[in-house]
């Protein structure tokens, strides 16, 4: 790797670490480039923009959820290959919430922003897509899962509702309601409405 590519790589993993400790809004260039131990001129040098650097890190972040979560390579049918797909957005809130959060400040910041460049992010989410229609085509085909009318939509509706879930409950309590839901049970809960909506019956 050149060493270009070294020090842009240490400059989105260190962007990183702040947005997740704190929030993108709050994170300016100058704190990462304190924190990357390299000038502010160094960083708008990789990044003419910290847009142009919050895409980066979402991006870097987008891989990393799918690497270590999602390239799911485990033997079983296509309903149990499905179960552990939707298991893993319980299994990221126990062990990386703020990942949640991040994604909750990041699609706001590209509204407020009005950036509609986000094309590496948007194909990194085709992947996700495709985990799940090799596991829906498994089950279909081995009987453990029935055929959906448009798997497509169930797709988009069902890790719509699971990532927004899962958003909210990152997030700081408001009310009072929030703080007597039992976060983990209810993404688990919706977990279960969804595998029950695809088991073969």
């Amino acid at each position: 790797m050149a060493i270009k590519d070294v020090k842009e790589n240490y400059i989105v993993d260190t962007a990183a670490q702040l947005f997740l400790e704190r929030s993108i809004a709050e994170v300016t260039i100058k704190a990462i480039a304190l924190r990357a131990d390299v000038g502010e001129a160094t960083v708008y040098r990789y990044f003419s923009s910290k847009q142009n650097l919050v895409c980066a890190v979402a991006v870097k972040l987008e891989k990393m959820i799918f690497d270590e979560y999602f390239n799911l390579r485990q033997s079983g049918n296509g309903l149990s290959k499905l179960c552990s797909f939707y298991e893993q957005y319980g299994k990221i809130f126990h062990e990386k919430k703020e990942l949640f959060k991040f994604i909750n400040e990041f699609d706001a910041y590209m509204i407020s922003e009005g950036r509609t460049d986000g094309e590496a992010y948007a194909n990194g989410l085709e992947l996700f897509k495709s985990v799940f229609y090799s596991a829906y085509s498994m089950g279909v085909n081995d009987g453990s899962v029935q055929s959906l009318p448009d798997w497509e939509i169930f797709y988009y509706a069902t890790t719509h509702a699971m990532l927004e879930l899962c958003k909210k409950l990152s997030a700081a309590d408001i009310v009072i309601q929030d703080t007597a839901a039992r976060k983990e049970e209810e993404i688990y809960a919706l977990t279960n409405i969804i595998l029950h909506s695809l088991k073969k019956q």
